[in-house]
C-alpha cells in the first residue's frame, strides 16, 4: 500500500469523466488499498480514483463517525466500484462540504437527502442500497468526481470565485 499524491484544482484531470472498471482484479484491489491509505493520510472521509490521477470509476468512503475506547476513529472503509445513482429523493439536505482536491475550503451544498445506489465491491459482488444522511451526501459528492463535477459547481458563481480566491491566497502564503 502507498499514499498517493492527491490531484488539486485547477488540474484538468478533475474534469474528466472516469471510465468504468471492466474487471475487478488484483490491480483494482491494489488501487483501492492505496486509495484507502491516501484518504486516511489526508484525513478525508471519501476519495475518488480521479483524485489520485486514475481515470477509473472507483471510490472509497469511511465516515469514521465512532471512536474506540482510546478516542481513535473506528475505521470501516467502504469500496464502491462502478457506482451508479438509480434514484434520489425530492427532499434535500444541506452540508458544509469540503474536498481533498480543494484543500481547506468549504461551502454549504444542497443535495438530495437520500439516494439509491448500485455498485460492485472489491470482490466483484453487486450491491444495491438506499443511503441517507452524510453517507448519501458523500456518495453524491464522490460520484460527481467520477463525472468531472466538483462541489464548487453546486454553489453560486460569486461564492465559487470567493472560495477560489481564498485558496489562491492560501497557496501563495504557504
Amino acid at each position: 500500500m502507498a499514499v498517493l499524491e492527491i490531484v488539486e484544482i485547477p488540474d484538468p484531470r478533475l474534469r474528466l469523466v472516469s471510465k468504468p472498471v471492466a474487471t475487478v482484479d488484483d490491480a483494482t484491489r491494489g488501487l483501492v488499498a492505496d486509495m484507502i491509505e491516501t484518504m486516511y493520510a489526508a484525513n478525508g472521509i471519501g476519495l475518488a480514483a480521479i483524485q489520485v490521477g486514475v481515470e477509473s470509476r472507483v471510490l472509497v468512503i469511511d465516515l469514521q463517525g465512532e471512536e474506540d475506547e482510546d478516542g481513535k476513529p473506528i475505521r470501516d472503509p467502504r469500496v464502491y466500484i462502478n457506482p451508479e445513482i438509480l434514484a434520489v429523493s425530492d427532499a434535500l439536505a444541506s452540508y458544509n462540504e469540503g474536498c481533498l482536491s480543494i484543500p481547506e475550503q468549504y461551502a454549504e451544498v444542497e443535495r438530495p437527502a437520500t439516494c439509491r445506489v448500485t455498485w460492485l465491491d472489491e470482490t466483484g459482488a453487486t450491491h444495491d442500497e438506499t443511503l441517507d444522511g452524510l453517507l448519501a451526501t458523500c456518495m453524491q459528492h464522490e460520484i460527481d468526481h467520477l463525472n468531472g463535477v466538483l462541489f464548487i459547481d453546486h454553489i453560486s458563481r460569486l461564492k465559487r470565485q470567493m472560495l477560489l480566491k481564498k485558496l489562491d491566497k492560501q497557496r501563495k502564503a504557504a
